[in-house]
């Protein structure tokens, strides 16, 4: 993975409007293809300190109207990059949107396995608002410990993530 600085902030109200602006455009690219158009990813968490990257999941009704998206996307700037290694959650790139927050832009079928795992992790911690503490603080503490390296900060999150994921969706792998 490419290095990067990781800044994690404190929560910033201005998110959600950030959002709905992203939203907005994405909506009106994809009309009736996107079943809905969520907020999720730790700028959607009330209190949740984050990196400053909005984290959208383009909820559509199946692989059947895929392609469709994809043409639809791109006359808005956005491409195609596969998976990445993540199966039921498509990404999509842009290259100069700086009218728009930076952000990240996946597309998941409504059946899809990570689409219910953002959905759960995102819910779970918008009503609890201990775990929020908790989760902001390791994210804060993997920002510093690993600044530049964020394959560690990742592995530093990681455990919390997945003891989280097994409360909220015991079933699920």
């Amino acid at each position: 993975m490419i290095t990067r600085h990781i800044s994690v902030v404190a929560y910033d109200p201005g998110w959600v409007a950030a959002f709905q602006k992203i939203r907005t455009e994405i909506a009106s690219a994809l009309g009736s293809l996107a079943l809905s158009i969520e907020h999720v990813g730790s700028t959607s968490v009330p209190g949740l300190a984050a990196k400053p990257v909005i984290d959208i999941d383009v909820v559509i009704e199946n692989a059947g109207v895929f392609a469709q998206v994809c043409d639809h996307l791109s006359t808005v700037g956005y491409s195609h990059v596969g998976d990445q290694d993540i199966p039921g959650r498509e990404v999509f790139k842009y290259l100069e949107k700086p009218h728009l927050m930076k952000h990240h832009l996946y597309v998941c079928a409504r059946d899809s396995v990570e689409l219910k795992r953002h959905l759960a992790f995102r819910d779970y911690l918008r009503a609890h608002p201990e775990a929020v503490s908790e989760y902001s603080r390791i994210k804060v503490e993997g920002a510093r410990l690993f600044p530049d390296d964020i394959d560690a900060y990742i592995l530093h999150k990681t455990p919390f993530i997945q003891g989280l994921l097994k409360i909220i969706m015991p079933l699920e792998k």
